[in-house]
């Protein structure tokens, strides 16, 4: 009997680290600011930013603390109201909270993207900012949203954490709104362990967000554009803000920036492969009359490393004995809104400081989506091993309904 393939390792690190990964270690020259120029986070962020053709890249500890940074550096006012789907992780709302401003929650249909006619009936006055989820490397509609925030002045932050290498219309996602943040989470296509960045085009939001993150008396000097020069726009947004800001001190260290940099130039590759890995899992899944798995909007072109799948027919009861099944044999699915303190199902955010609402798209959607790995480096005999134990749980469930009603 075949065994059930490791989807929770990730890649391993690249070769390429190791020598510069013992010299840190040898030196103890862990501070991104101990060096006088071009320590490893501050070559991180550059070669982050050039291979995503934006000014200014910024990293720091996780994606969580770049979002944070995002909303402080748009000098937002206390309790600004900031637009947040509702299929998101808790992180996102938190770092809302954290940047002293109330989420307000948007509905998100059956395909894990934003409900547009609740977006736009919830883009109202009082709203100072929008953070866009793309959730699992969902993309909502950039268009629109951009369309209707840009005629509003309403600045839009991208939550990139699981869209490394996602493209709308051929423009790379994170660089379409104001300011985009990542992840290098150990389950993310760049791996860290923990650490995230955020990326703009706009030297005041990176001046603050720069002073903001713990670059005390002048280290933000260290800091560089385009061409590894200090322009002079982001050198007077850097004057004009010293001594001004409150340090966080959300730094990344140099041994994090050493592990991620080699693993850059691996991205194009871990894209195409999980791309095929998934489409491959999709096709096979959409073959169940009880499994859908959402296509892509027309301008998207994804970079997943998971699944996610809904559902058809089926009651809680039997989600449940699907996701036994499965188990049993090998695979783990998550269903978001089925378990008691999912951090991605929104009723569990009692830190929200105002009721959301009852959400009925999201709750449903919720209940019946699932989650399940498929790390990159899976090959075609693991990936049919996982679509073929999907496809027998749901026969299981469905065929086991059958036989009881008959």
């Amino acid at each position: 009997m075949a065994l059930a393939p490791n989807v929770y390792d990730a890649e391993p690190i690249p070769e390429a680290a190791r020598a510069e990964i013992d010299r840190l270690l040898a030196s103890g020259d862990l501070f991104r600011y101990t060096a006088p120029e071009d320590a490893p986070v501050a070559l991180l962020e550059r070669e982050f930013a050039d291979a995503l053709g934006v000014k200014y890249a910024l990293a720091v500890a996780s994606c969580s603390a770049a979002l944070f940074l995002a909303l402080k550096a748009l000098d937002l006012p206390r309790d600004a109201r900031v637009l947040v789907p509702a299929f998101t992780f808790a992180a996102v709302p938190s770092a809302v909270v954290h940047a002293d401003c109330v989420p307000v929650l948007v509905e998100v249909g059956e395909n894990y993207r934003i409900d547009m006619a609740d977006f736009e009936a919830k883009l109202t006055d009082d709203i100072e900012a929008v953070i866009i989820s793309h959730m699992r490397g969902h993309t909502s509609d950039m268009d629109a949203i951009m369309a209707l925030c840009d005629a509003r002045g309403v600045p839009v932050v991208e939550d990139a954490a699981h869209s490394l290498g996602t493209l709308w219309n051929g423009r790379k996602i994170g660089t379409i709104g104001k300011i985009g943040a990542f992840s290098f989470q150990s389950y993310k296509m760049l791996n860290a362990g923990e650490g995230g960045i955020l990326v703009s085009d706009d030297a005041e939001v990176i001046a603050r967000a720069v002073i903001m993150s713990g670059a005390y008396e002048h280290n933000w000097k260290k800091h560089k554009g385009p061409q590894g020069q200090n322009s002079a726009e982001l050198a007077d947004a850097f004057a004009r803000w010293q001594n001004r800001l409150p340090l966080y001190n959300t730094r990344m260290s140099n041994l994090s920036a050493a592990v991620v940099r080699p693993q850059i130039g691996e991205l194009a590759r871990r894209v195409r492969d999980g791309l095929a890995n998934h489409d491959h899992v999709a096709a096979r899944l959409n073959s169940s009359p009880w499994i859908e798995v959402p296509p892509p909007l027309g301008p998207e072109t994804r970079a997943p490393d998971s699944i996610q799948f809904n559902l058809v027919g089926m009651t809680d009861d039997e989600v449940g004995l699907f996701q036994a099944i499965a188990r049993e044999r090998g695979v783990s699915v998550q269903v978001f809104g089925l378990s008691q303190d999912n951090a991605r199902a929104f009723w569990n955010w009692q830190f929200l400081p105002e009721d959301p609402g009852p959400l009925p798209m999201t709750r449903a959607m919720l209940t019946r989506a699932c989650d399940t790995r498929l790390p990159v480096r899976l090959q075609r005999p693991e990936l049919d091993f996982i679509a073929e134990t999907l496809l027998g749980a749901a026969e299981g469930v469905k065929g086991a309904a059958r036989a009881y009603g008959t």
